[in-house]
């Protein structure tokens, strides 16, 4: 669900091609998704706390496997932009919703390893779905992916109707009200606007990192595609190893460890800025970076429910959306090092 963001970021010339536009123009559909996906987040949450997590991922994986082949479909790219939108609000319904269920149906021990397993997988995502995208479009052409990609939301029906427990309703719709009416309470509250806030700086660092890298990197990365795959992929051990040592990094404190990742992943930042040309030495910094970021993020979800009582749902909808408003920020920061069109597409 988290992937269909960037599968078309595999796929910007053969859609410009279908479409009848420019690639420049078709990452329209990338940042289209994007905002509506932040916006399913916002809905997701407040939903989850009403019907249960359950029902609300049930509900968006039936909406997203019929969304997502039409977005295969599309003749032009005002329609492709359309139902990018429909798709990314379907699609937002997920993570908000899994995030919800792992707070209320696991034990507390337990909620570190869950909650790191779920934010690495959906970091991972950026680079795995844009691979596989590639290798489908290549053998099969564009609207294979589309169609791939419902055919395995489909299939994700089975475990979650079989292995998620329902939740008890809550209530009426005035319960549905007042989860709605939490989100500004909840930002009223200065301590978790400063970790939505990080969470912006976090992932629209993440994203402008790459693109810079990809724009204005050493010779033999920028501007070749398979060699920023190669780049990004280099970085996929560190999504495996946080979750792996997650009981471990749970003996510190969610804010300590918030803190700790953060000051990691700008150490790394900043050696990274002065490595030149030395690819190996920046793919290592990358490596570093990628790891600071998939524990900052768990982290930083556990401080927020810490604080949100019984509104987490709200509270993890509005960390959602705070992730991905950074993730389609975060091409703007490169603006200046190359064509904005570009920076989108290497995203």
């Amino acid at each position: 669900m988290v992937g269909q963001m960037y599968t078309v970021l595999a796929l910007l010339h053969p859609m410009a091609t279908a479409l009848g536009t420019t690639s420049g123009q078709a990452t329209w559909t990338a940042t289209a998704f994007g905002f509506a996906y932040a916006a399913g987040f916002l809905l997701a949450g407040p939903l989850s706390d009403r019907y249960g997590s359950r029902a609300v991922i049930t509900a968006g994986l039936v909406a997203a496997t019929a969304a997502t082949p039409a977005v295969g479909a599309a003749s032009d790219l005002t329609w492709a932009v359309a139902l990018r939108i429909v798709q990314g609000l379907t699609a937002g319904t997920f993570a908000p919703s899994a995030l919800s269920y792992v707070v209320h149906h696991l034990a507390p021990q337990r909620h570190g390893t869950a909650l790191t397993c779920i934010t690495s997988g959906m970091l991972a995502a950026a680079v795995i779905m844009q691979i596989g995208a590639q290798a489908v479009a290549a053998g099969l052409g564009r609207r294979a992916v589309f169609w791939l990609g419902a055919a395995l939301m489909a299939l994700s029906l089975i475990p979650v109707r079989r292995v998620l427990q329902p939740t008890l309703r809550h209530g009426s719709s005035g319960r549905l009200r007042q989860a709605f009416s939490a989100m500004p309470q909840l930002l009223g509250r200065p301590r978790l606007v400063a970790l939505h806030l990080s969470t912006v700086a976090l992932m629209s660092s993440f994203v402008a990192v790459y693109t810079a890298v990809a724009i204005a990197g050493p010779p033999g990365v920028a501007g070749n595609s398979s060699a920023i795959r190669a780049l990004r992929a280099g970085a996929l051990p560190a999504l495996v190893a946080v979750p792996v040592l997650a009981p471990v990094l749970q003996r510190l404190a969610a804010p300590l460890r918030a803190v700790l990742a953060f000051t990691l992943a700008a150490l790394a930042v900043a050696a990274g800025s002065f490595l030149g040309g030395r690819t190996v030495a920046l793919a290592i910094a990358l490596l570093l970076f990628v790891a600071a970021v998939a524990a900052a993020a768990p982290a930083v979800v556990e401080t927020i429910n810490a604080g949100a009582a019984r509104a987490r749902g709200a509270a993890v909808a509005l960390y959602g959306c705070s992730m991905f408003i950074g993730a389609s920020l975060g091409p703007q920061l490169t603006e200046f090092g190359g064509d904005p069109g570009d920076a989108v597409g290497a995203a």
